[in-house]
């Protein structure tokens, strides 16, 4: 059920606030270890409505780890790419769009094939084309799958295990040190 029964505010406002809810705890604890009972009770809803305006937990699921990462184009400058691309994904974590579905999706991967899946296509329609752009065509998968094990890596480090060294980093200082290395890979030089 992609679209709500009503469509009154009153309907709209819990089928916001149960995304919201879902959204959240999913960031927190996961697919596997967030349940619908938590989501009613966040949400301020009988658990019912979940199953009502979604169907089932995995259709939320599927609808609050929709994910776009919104990557600029860094063809324009491949120079400067390994920066950019490191400050773009912090501020997925820390800017404004920050709890969105990439928490959700990193969270739950280890645990739900669905999610893991998620991410990997997101890897393939997002990541992949971005970085073949700015180095040698015949190592443009190896290249952008160096990447993501580095951006996903800081994001465990920093977003999921708090590792005190990683979390104290100013975000600048990140930008630096991971967006040399992220550089390296984008552009080849060490593949």
């Amino acid at each position: 059920m992609d679209s709500p029964r009503r469509t009154t505010p009153k309907s709209l406002r819990t089928r916001e606030a149960i995304e919201a809810a879902a959204r959240d705890l999913f960031a927190i604890n996961g697919f596997e270890r967030t349940t619908v009972r938590e989501i009613g009770a966040r949400a301020g809803v009988d658990p019912s409505m979940i199953i009502r305006y979604f169907g089932s937990k995995n259709s939320l699921f599927a609808r609050v780890a929709m994910l776009d990462l919104h990557l600029p184009d860094f063809g324009a400058d491949p120079a400067t790419i390994g920066e950019s691309i490191v400050r773009h994904f912090l501020e997925q974590w820390e800017g404004e769009s920050a709890g969105r579905g990439l928490p959700v999706l990193l969270r739950s991967a280890a645990s739900n094939v669905e999610a893991a899946e998620r991410l990997r296509e997101i890897f393939r329609a997002q990541v992949f084309p971005a970085i073949a752009r700015v180095g040698p065509p015949e190592t443009a998968a190896t290249r952008a799958g160096l990447v993501a094990s580095q951006l996903l890596g800081l994001a465990m480090t920093r977003y999921v295990l708090d590792l005190p060294p990683v979390v104290a980093m100013s975000m600048d200082e990140i930008v630096r040190t991971i967006g040399d290395t992220v550089q390296r890979y984008a552009t080849g030089r060490t593949v």
